[in-house]
């Protein structure tokens, strides 16, 4: 079908122009099988999974399995999930009116069952983009069989129709969803006798509503998402439920630095303000390195995860504090400086839980924390006969002073005043460093910040001020 709405309205024309019906995970499968072929990108703006979950989502989609992901919080799991309906037709048609999307050639519910008895091939047809036939539901503990499933309508049988009438039912989420990709995030949440029901309507096909029992042959793609550690028998999940789905796919944290970067890069939202606004890379690459040492230090809680969502809103909050800076500076570039770092611990906070034995660590720990960030930057970028001609370069009389109220022209004069010290900061900051004064001046603040935290010069901090000199 062409990506415009078709202009075929009756049973007879959608015969005529030999359309077949076929389920949805039939569809699915070979939208898969075309891409695969084509070498396409199956999930645009999923990083980081190439080699690990894309794999064995394709295989998933293949075998026409149902599938839960597994994972702790911001891992794209619910982005991948919706970026499932790029695998449908574009355009599916429906019997005309049907609140569960009835399929022509073989129709479910009363409505589309009389109105084909009486219109016959005149029957109208209506038609529903792709982008429709996906629905989502956060499992909560009040979720219902009604949310889910359905309830009789108290409208309709007060119009006069008997509780025993299929026409007096209202459908829920599943239903609507019919022919089409149904998640639920969060799957254990659910209340089991939820997951129960869930499960006779997907297997059996079947469901009683206040003791009216409703044949319901859905064609559904069931798709979840869970915690890992909520996807047991511990945590509120019934075994027949988990065996329902054919596959279980683990995804994870980006594994290297670029990839959870390129991330960050793709995501993040920093608005200019009338200035222009770039985060260098040595910069970037101190708030992704503060985030993967989160997730690997012990006093932070691993269960609960620590997400990519922290490195987009640290990232923000930085070029938010850069913006402030320079306006209060009357610069027209806002470029991010060690000294605009302190505004990231607010933004960390409610990102990740601190396990501590002690009251009021939290800011000690992430400080030590971005500490040890900077230091594998600095380390990464520059060689230890740079750091000792910087160290060299400082005598009794040589103190340099950063700080949020300084200028990048100050700094300009720093480098000029040091050689060696202009000669790093130029190596951190690649080629732009030697011609843009506010490059420049975050990679003096980064090279003196290195320096001390390797131990190789003294700091006195007091407020936004710092000042730099040699160490004994």
């Amino acid at each position: 079908m062409a990506d415009s709405r078709p202009s075929i309205s009756t049973l007879a024309e959608l015969r005529a122009a030999g359309w077949q019906s076929r389920p949805i995970k039939q569809e699915i499968r070979e939208h898969t099988l075309e891409q695969i072929r084509r070498g396409a990108t199956m999930f645009p703006g999923v990083q980081g999974y190439d080699d690990t979950v894309i794999p064995q989502l394709q295989h998933a989609l293949l075998a026409k399995h149902d599938m839960v992901l597994l994972g702790e919080r911001g891992q794209a799991k619910t982005r991948i999930i919706r970026s499932l309906t790029s695998l449908l037709d574009p355009w599916m048609p429906i019997v005309a009116g049907s609140e569960i999307n009835d399929d022509p050639c073989h129709p479910v519910s009363r409505h589309a069952l009389d109105l084909i008895s009486e219109k016959g091939e005149e029957t109208p047809i209506a038609w529903v983009h792709h982008s429709d036939r996906y629905g989502e539901k956060l499992a909560t503990p009040d979720t219902s069989i009604a949310d889910l499933i359905g309830e009789v309508d108290p409208i309709k049988v007060a119009e006069g129709r008997y509780l025993s009438d299929e026409l007096t039912l209202h459908y829920g989420m599943v239903p609507r969803t019919n022919r089409g990709i149904f998640a639920i995030n969060e799957l254990p949440d659910l209340a089991e006798r939820i997951q129960v029901g869930l499960l006779n309507v997907l297997e059996e096909r079947d469901v009683q509503i206040r003791g009216y029992k409703v044949r319901l042959p859905l064609d559904v793609m069931l798709v979840a998402s869970a915690n890992p550690e909520d996807y047991t028998n511990r945590g509120r999940m019934i075994t027949p439920l988990k065996d329902r789905f054919g596959a279980q796919i683990r995804t994870h944290y980006p594994y290297e630095l670029d990839t959870e970067a390129a991330v960050v890069t793709q995501e993040a939202f920093i608005p200019d303000a009338g200035l222009t606004v770039r985060i260098p890379d040595f910069m970037s690459n101190v708030i992704v390195r503060f985030t993967h040492l989160a997730r690997s230090s012990g006093q932070v809680n691993q269960r609960s995860g620590v997400s990519v969502r922290m490195s987009v809103s640290n990232m923000e909050t930085l070029a938010a504090a850069a913006t402030a800076r320079a306006l209060r500076l009357g610069e027209d570039v806002a470029i991010p400086r060690v000294c605009d770092l302190d505004a990231i611990f607010p933004s960390s906070a409610g990102k990740i839980e601190i396990e501590s034995l002690d009251e009021g660590r939290d800011t000690e720990i992430l400080d030590l924390l971005l500490n040890a960030a900077i230091v594998e930057e600095f380390q990464a970028r520059v060689d230890g006969p740079t750091m000792h001609s910087v160290a060299e370069s400082f005598d009794d009389d040589t103190v340099v002073s950063t700080g949020n109220d300084i200028p990048a022209e100050r700094y300009a004069a720093i480098a000029a005043e040091n050689e060696a010290l202009a000669s790093a900061a130029a190596g951190v900051a690649g080629d732009a460093g030697a011609m843009d004064p506010e490059v420049m001046a975050s990679a003096i603040e980064f090279v003196l910040e290195g320096m001390h935290l390797t131990r190789r010069l003294n700091k006195d901090a007091v407020g936004g001020r710092a000042s730099f000199r040699i160490r004994y």
